[in-house]
């Protein structure tokens, strides 16, 4: 059996961010973190990256300029990219698609890649219950649930089937996840809106 593996959600058009399309969300500048001034989803790779030997970047088919900026930075970032071609069907299917393209992990780290500040340690934490025998963990910051997500094998046959945009939300409820409390506060922080972006 392999190790856990990272799985980096960055195939969705962010169109809550910019209804019009013409702005990338995940190419906006992070504005925290440690690596604030990086595009939002290198920022979340590269920190995946550092607390994870193998990360792989769930992106949508090159059909812009701005889509191949966004391939070319998670690259850089050290992920393999992996193209879902399902993805305006919803984020269950980009999920889905990260864990048939890593069969081989003992479990799955899932990150979203409009969260830029979550610190590696986090990450570290939310796999290492995995190894020790928790089907699913996640951080905690206070009383709010964070990210990134853990996932150990054994579910990988209904996160295999996971469709539409509902992601892995029933999943969680049949099987709660390990509680981890953090210090980190990135593990909540994420940017859905410009005006969000905007006040961080």
């Amino acid at each position: 059996m392999g190790e856990i593996v990272g799985i980096l959600l960055a195939a969705g058009r962010g169109s809550r961010f910019d209804p019009s399309g013409r702005r990338s969300k995940l190419l906006e500048p992070a504005p925290t973190g440690r690596y604030a001034g990086k595009p939002l989803a290198e920022a979340a790779a590269r920190n995946l990256r550092d607390a994870l030997e193998e990360v792989v970047a769930i992106v949508r088919p090159v059909d812009n300029a701005a889509q191949r900026r966004l391939h070319d930075a998670l690259a850089d970032a050290g992920c393999r990219l992996v193209v879902n071609e399902r993805a305006d069907e919803g984020s269950g299917t980009s999920l889905a698609c990260g864990v048939v393209a890593t069969a081989h992990a003992a479990g799955w780290v899932v990150a979203l890649a409009d969260m830029p500040a979550i610190e590696p340690g986090s990450i570290r934490a939310v796999a290492q219950a995995l190894r020790d025998g928790h089907e699913t963990a996640a951080p905690f910051f206070g009383d709010r649930r964070g990210h990134p997500v853990g996932f150990t094998r054994a579910l990988y046959a209904p996160l295999a089937a996971l469709r539409g945009d509902e992601g892995a939300r029933a999943l969680l409820i049949t099987h709660p996840p390990h509680r981890i409390d953090v210090a980190d506060r990135g593990v909540l922080l994420d940017f859905d809106t410009a005006a969000g972006l905007a006040r961080a």
